[in-house]
Formats: structure tokens, sequence, C-alpha cells
């Protein structure tokens, strides 16, 4: 992805969840890094991905700990990350929507 928006979301969110900072920082690594053109092309780095509609994605953070949903914009190389929450907070919400 050329542009991952919103990192400082992921940052604030492991200050408040420190055993959730290395492996946040490893899917944004790894997200800034790659060439995801499709949701296949994701399913490839994170098998337990899970794609909702307008293409959204909801990624499992530290073993289903964590849960974070990022809309892609595939042909533009952008993320926007849209929710990073326990798994009790993502129950809350509707993540079709946020």
């Amino acid at each position: 992805m050329k542009r991952i928006v919103a990192r400082s979301t992921l940052k604030e969110f492991w200050e408040k969840h420190e055993d959730s900072e290395d492996y946040l920082k490893t899917w944004y690594q790894t997200a800034r890094t790659a060439n995801w053109k499709s949701p296949k092309d994701i399913k490839k780095s994170y098998a337990s991905a899970s794609f909702l509609n307008d293409n959204r994605v909801v990624f499992n953070i530290k073993g289903n700990h964590y849960r974070l949903i990022v809309k892609f914009n595939y042909e533009r190389q952008w993320a926007f990350i849209r929710f990073i929450g326990t798994h009790a907070s993502y129950d809350r919400i509707d993540a079709e929507t946020i």
C-alpha cells in the first residue's frame, strides 16, 4: 500500500494496550510494503482475514484478542484504518459502516 491513513490510531491504541504494539507494528509494516490488488492478495498474507462489503477487511490481531478494520482502495493503493479495538468492543459496533 502506498499510503496507510490514520497510523496515529494504531499508535494511540498500542499505548493503551501495550501487548498489541508488536503485532500492530508488524501489520503496519506488512501492509505498507504490500502490493495488495484484491482481497485474494490479502488472504495470501492473512489467511484469517474476513472480508466485508465496501472493501473493508477485518484483521485478527494478537490471536484474535483485538480486531482491526481497514477499508481499502486497491486501485490507488490506499488503506484507511476505520477501527481498532478489543474483541468485546468490536462486538458492539457495526463493522459494515464504521
